[in-house]
């Protein structure tokens, strides 16, 4: 498949968004001003999707590439913008005093970057594109029911009865009612389970040739996976790299590097540059002068009991660390308590541990997931970083660190647990551009 390099939509000259601000929002181009001919205009489609309920944030990041490169797909043939699904309601958000629905994606990610690879728009500018809060049809996307044919995993995708019992309901007018992210007057017009064994691209055909609607949702869009568009490819690093973090919590992260870390991104080698336009080679970034740890507690303590270290091994890893790399400052990002952080600190009486701590504005501007993305900012940045088995949110910090340009060896590492005899240490997936 030929993938033009650029692309946007044909009506973005004539069709433009008045946003909440009352600014001119062309809600179609990407911001490359870039330019792919369809011949005869076409109408411009709308793709949206949503994720298991409970997946995490950093889960859902990962289900975002897989459908982003779905639309750059489709955007070869047809125009459709990727519709964001508004942030809320997350296992791992357990802060009740915040409201944390309608969180909009330019809360936590730089719209831009994302528009340098797709186009995409925000739900409640989709909404007012609309005209009225409806989606035009929902594929419920299952697995199947028989499961693998002749225990083979094959591509194939078909409509089916619904397997399980579906999160939305036809009420007396014929709309098909249910969760819309917290919107509650949006309905949808159609509704059908779709069950599907399918690489994420492979959506394109049944999108172009079963539906001709103006919107289209795939809910449970985790179901269809990278396949050949994985972490091997480039694909999956283009989509990776186009999401940027925003930069009001960039710079919350950066603060905190200078006043506690005696880091900066001209010392550390990690200047940031457009995606596009920023090629880093291993070995590139030197880091802060700061070891970064990613402790993951809470659940892992009984779901990963076997991998997780108690607090007084963890510190006995992070100290050797500190010693071979000659350093005396460590970040800690966890979702441990005070109690258990201040544990931890009492194995250590030379080094200086640190972690953030949001005021209680950053808490209610930025949301838990903002805070996250802070703790996952400065961890990058670390001379050497050390993760958590098989944590989403590790994984997220070792790709950010592939895109910054350090060392393989000071980024795809995990603390052990006592109880294990063979501490296997992460694969390494490398960047490709």
């Amino acid at each position: 498949m030929q993938i033009k390099t650029h692309f946007c939509i044909v009506l973005f000259n004539t069709i433009v968004l008045a946003s909440h601000a009352h600014e001119k929002v062309d809600v179609f181009k990407p911001d490359t001003h870039s330019h792919a001919e369809f011949g005869e205009a076409k109408s411009v489609r709308y793709l949206l999707y949503d994720v298991n309920p409970g997946e995490g944030f950093n889960l859902r990041r990962d289900v975002f590439m897989r459908v982003a490169n779905l639309v750059k797909f489709l955007n070869d043939d047809e125009p459709w913008v990727l519709v964001l699904p508004p942030w809320g309601r997350l296992y791992h958000w357990k802060s009740q005093d915040l409201n944390q629905i309608k969180v909009k994606w330019s809360t936590f990610f730089d719209l831009a970057s994302l528009r340098e690879h797709i186009p995409v728009i925000e739900f409640e500018d989709y909404l007012t594109v609309m005209g009225e809060e409806v989606v035009e049809e929902i594929y419920y996307l299952q697995r199947y029911k028989e499961g693998w044919t002749n225990g083979k995993w094959e591509e194939k995708m078909d409509i089916r009865d619904c397997i399980d019992r579906v999160p939305y309901q036809k009420d007396e007018d014929g709309k098909w009612r249910g969760w819309f992210f917290g919107y509650e007057n949006v309905y949808a017009k159609k509704f059908a389970c779709l069950s599907v064994q399918s690489e994420a691209g492979n959506m394109k055909s049944f999108l172009m040739k079963n539906t001709t609607s103006r919107s289209v949702m795939l809910e449970r869009a985790e179901q269809v996976i990278h396949g050949q568009y994985s972490e091997f490819s480039s694909m999956f690093w283009i989509a990776r790299r186009s999401m940027v973090f925003a930069k009001h919590l960039r710079d919350i992260g950066d603060e905190f590097r200078r006043e506690y870390l005696d880091s900066t991104d001209e010392n550390d080698k990690t200047v940031l540059k457009s995606w596009t336009q920023m090629k880093k080679n291993h070995g590139e970034a030197k880091g802060g002068p700061y070891i970064s740890v990613h402790l993951r507690r809470k659940d892992y303590l009984y779901a990963h009991k076997e991998q997780v270290p108690s607090l007084k091994y963890a510190a006995k890893q992070i100290k050797e660390l500190l010693k071979k790399n000659k350093l005396k400052k460590v970040f800690i990002a966890s979702d441990c308590d005070e109690n258990d952080f201040e544990t931890l600190k009492g194995f250590f009486k030379k080094a200086e541990i640190y972690r953030y701590k949001p005021t209680q504005e950053i808490r209610e501007k930025y949301k838990d997931g903002g805070v996250a993305i802070i703790d996952q900012w400065i961890a990058a940045h670390a001379r050497h970083f050390v993760g958590t088995y098989v944590s989403t949110f590790s994984f997220r910090i070792q790709e950010e660190r592939e895109i910054l340009g350090f060392d393989p060896e000071t980024t795809f590492n995990r603390l052990c647990s006592e109880s294990e005899e063979e501490c296997e240490q992460p694969s390494k997936w490398k960047i490709v551009y």
